[in-house]
């Protein structure tokens, strides 16, 4: 299949576009400049230089495609890119896999699909894209929701490796709150992988979670970080003020949300079977822990 594809050469981006040519589909490529072309040109894929919020060409993209995967979600762009893709896959059927995302259901130690909504602030806008996407009756239209994406030193784990570390005799690294919330963890080639599987197999109107199953605490990943850094005071709580202050205040409420969710969905309907190292491992020996001479 001809498969259009946007955030190719974002950080989940770059592993959707190999693993697709990997399973002998075709990409397009809908890039915003020259350079971000030859990137995905380089890879395999056929560039299409453009605006993701430019309706006709998204909508023209579209009608051209056998199905589309969209990564490079946010609010100004969906507003535009979802109806227009919607508008260009009309009466065919085909695929459109959106993006979603685990913070969505807000605070809850068991997260599945069809768990209550309690968006924080910060992704409060995203509900609208995803029910126009789960309602299309004659597109194939599905939600991935990413849990916290890490891998190649990549993501929102470098808000714990790159936090603050005191001083003193034993600094400490600090964490997020008093780092008791959990946080549902995926590796970024397991959602890769996700995302072709649902494009392939995924059921009209479903939503997948994307999550390995892995839900460390934020105070588990701090003492792993600090311990791989060689940091002598371990690990130190911040008022939750104070996390609000530093990495502002929607971002810090996100981060402090308390979430738990396994993937099982996924993994009995679509096969999905995750196995990359966890963010614990990846943190400790991995790609985020401190390079050894």
């Amino acid at each position: 299949m001809n498969i259009l594809l946007t955030g190719a050469t974002g950080f989940i981006g770059s592993s959707v576009l190999p693993r697709l040519l990997d399973e002998g589909h075709a990409v397009t490529a809908l890039v915003r400049d020259a350079d971000k072309a030859a990137i995905v040109e380089s890879a395999g894929a056929r560039a299409l230089i453009g605006d993701a919020s430019d309706a006709s060409l998204v909508e023209s993209a579209a009608r051209d495609s056998d199905g589309v995967i969209h990564l490079a979600s946010g609010k100004e762009v969906d507003a535009v890119l979802v109806p227009a893709v919607l508008t260009g896959l009309a009466g065919t059927g085909k695929s459109f896999v959106h993006t979603g995302g685990i913070w969505t259901y807000g605070s809850n130690d068991d997260i599945g699909e069809d768990s209550p909504v309690a968006p924080p602030a910060l992704t409060a806008w995203r509900g609208a894209g995803e029910t126009l996407v789960r309602e299309a009756e004659d597109v194939r239209g599905i939600v991935v929701v990413p849990s916290i994406v890490y891998g190649y030193g990549k993501g929102l784990a470098n808000v714990i490796v790159d936090a603050p570390r005191g001083e003193g005799t034993t600094p400490a690294l600090r964490l997020i709150g008093d780092g008791s919330q959990h946080w549902a963890t995926v590796h970024v080639d397991d959602l890769a992988a996700l995302y072709v599987l649902a494009l392939e197999h995924g059921t009209a109107g479903a939503t997948y979670i994307g999550a390995g199953g892995q839900n460390p605490t934020v105070r588990e990943l701090g003492e792993t970080a600090a311990q791989a850094a060689g940091i002598a005071g371990g690990v130190v709580a911040e008022p939750v003020d104070e996390s609000r202050s530093r990495l502002g205040e929607s971002l810090a409420d996100a981060l402090l949300l308390d979430q738990q969710a396994r993937g099982t969905t996924a993994r009995i309907d679509l096969g999905w079977e995750p196995n990359g190292p966890s963010l614990l491992e990846e943190l400790l020996v991995g790609s985020y822990a401190p390079a050894r001479v």
